[in-house]
């Protein structure tokens, strides 16, 4: 068996899917493991992370130690959905959700903008925020993972999965052409937040091509970052793509910072 591909073993079939989904026991079986820290409000630089379809928050766990050891607040939600905790809700509901949470927090801590981190439909629940429920005035930044900017061909399982219907949810957003994809396409995303797309030559699950940022002339804050041999879900534990990820908070920072530093130039809602 030495020979044969690593999908067709046993063990090179865990891996690939888990690569692609997710771990069966960290993710899917498990409950809502994250523990509040209430430290926002002790930290120059906080991170939001939005977790994507049918995931809970649990598989932020690698990346959310590894921004806090490297000095970053960090705080993510359960979005609730199927079961109360899988994130099924509707691209527009769990938006506007967010948007609230953040408020709130918000006056509780004090903090004045944040980053957002979000994988797959994650993504798109941070565009939605920012470009249709406030979080332009609220965003630093947004680097997404295996996001479906376009939609994704894939999401016609997920359709399946919740009973062509019958459940109501968040799947059919994801599809290209849907309602969702069609209006964040059509507005403008905010000029002076940086939103940058990674993703994987190697994601089944959201193809390569739905990721891939299109922006209009002169639109230079939308980048893209293009990664070789990681899964979908493999592309938020991944080392080298929390290497990208801290780059472009870092830069996003500085950014801001400077922002701060000279209020009359370069001023943003």
């Amino acid at each position: 068996m030495a020979g044969l591909p690593r999908f067709v073993t046993p063990w090179g079939t865990y891996h690939l899917l888990k690569d692609q989904l997710g771990s069966v026991r960290e993710v899917y079986l498990r409950g809502d493991t994250v523990r509040p820290r209430g430290d926002m409000g002790k930290h120059g630089e906080l991170v939001l992370l939005i977790h994507g379809f049918f995931q809970t928050r649990n598989i932020w766990e690698v990346m959310e130690d590894r921004l806090r050891f490297d000095g970053y607040g960090v705080m993510s939600f359960n979005l609730g959905g199927l079961l109360w905790r899988f994130n099924t809700h509707p691209v527009d509901r769990t938006a506007a959700m967010i948007a609230e949470k953040i408020e709130i927090i918000r006056e509780r801590y004090g903090f004045d903008r944040i980053h957002i981190v979000g994988h797959s439909k994650g993504g798109l629940i941070a565009r939605h925020y920012v470009q249709h429920y406030g979080g332009d005035k609220r965003v630093k930044s947004i680097v997404t993972l295996g996001t479906p900017h376009h939609g994704t061909p894939t999401a016609a399982l997920g359709v399946a999965l919740m009973g062509f219907g019958a459940v109501r949810s968040s799947a059919r957003d994801l599809l290209p052409r849907s309602g969702v994809i069609k209006r964040l396409s059509e507005d403008v995303f905010p000029g002076h937040i940086p939103l940058q797309s990674i993703y994987s030559r190697n994601d089944v699950i959201c193809p390569y091509w739905c990721s891939i940022l299109r922006g209009r002339p002169g639109e230079s804050h939308l980048t893209n970052v293009e990664f070789r041999g990681i899964g979908h879900s493999q592309l938020v534990w991944d080392a080298s793509v929390y290497r990208s990820v801290r780059e472009h908070l870092d830069h996003a920072s500085a950014i801001w910072a400077e922002r701060v530093r000279r209020p009359h130039e370069g001023r943003v809602p």
